[in-house]
């Protein structure tokens, strides 16, 4: 796919590398960590520490039992989609009590991938919600783990009220073709939405 010239919605054109920051959200426990180091060109930065008993009556942990690692401020990463499209990746911390830190984190963000568990759909409400509130275009990514129920796709849209036009596609967040996949999805989309945005001018 050419993705040349594209910086932001009706940005210029222009030779060289463009750069774009995408965000990587979702509720707790979703694969955010896993995806940014699955896909990222270099050794991603993490900021996981060790969940300990102190968080037991602060982290909801139902359906992540064996989770023992959290995001305590943010991800990064980076891909290049090719030679003229580089992304900067930035994933959020899941549990509520560190989503003061998004509004910060969000600033400058062309685009983000909201990753979903299907067995815990409502983990993700928040993070869609985020999205909508500060206006940012993204694409819901169904991270598949091994007792994941499939869903027709239009039940999980209605299920987490998105519209329409909102991309949703199933990746393993592990694996770094299918994580690369869901941000050619998204990048996909936003040039889609700058193109109609072009058109009704």
């Amino acid at each position: 796919m050419d993705f040349k010239g594209f910086d932001r919605p009706g940005g210029p054109g222009g030779g060289g590398t463009r750069s774009v920051k995408v965000m990587i959200a979702g509720g707790f426990g979703t694969g955010k960590t896993t995806m940014v180091r699955s896909v990222s060109d270099i050794r991603p930065l993490t900021t996981e520490e060790t969940l300990t008993q102190a968080s037991a009556g602060v982290d909801r942990l139902i359906g992540v039992a064996d989770k023992t690692e959290t995001t305590v401020s943010l991800d990064f990463g980076k891909i290049s989609l090719n030679d003229t499209l580089m992304l900067y990746l930035f994933g959020t911390p899941g549990q509520e009590r560190f989503w003061f830190l998004w509004n910060g984190l969000f600033k400058g963000a062309l685009g983000a991938v909201v990753l979903v568990d299907t067995r815990r759909l409502a983990s993700s409400f928040r993070a869609i919600e985020e999205m909508e509130r500060q206006n940012v275009p993204f694409v819901v990514a169904l991270n598949v783990f091994p007792d994941s129920k499939e869903y027709p796709v239009e039940e999980i849209r209605d299920a987490l009220d998105i519209s329409p036009h909102t991309p949703i596609v199933a990746c393993d967040a592990r694996d770094r073709a299918s994580s690369r996949d869901v941000l050619v999805a998204l990048i996909r989309h936003l040039k889609e939405r700058s193109a109609v945005a072009l058109e009704s001018r």
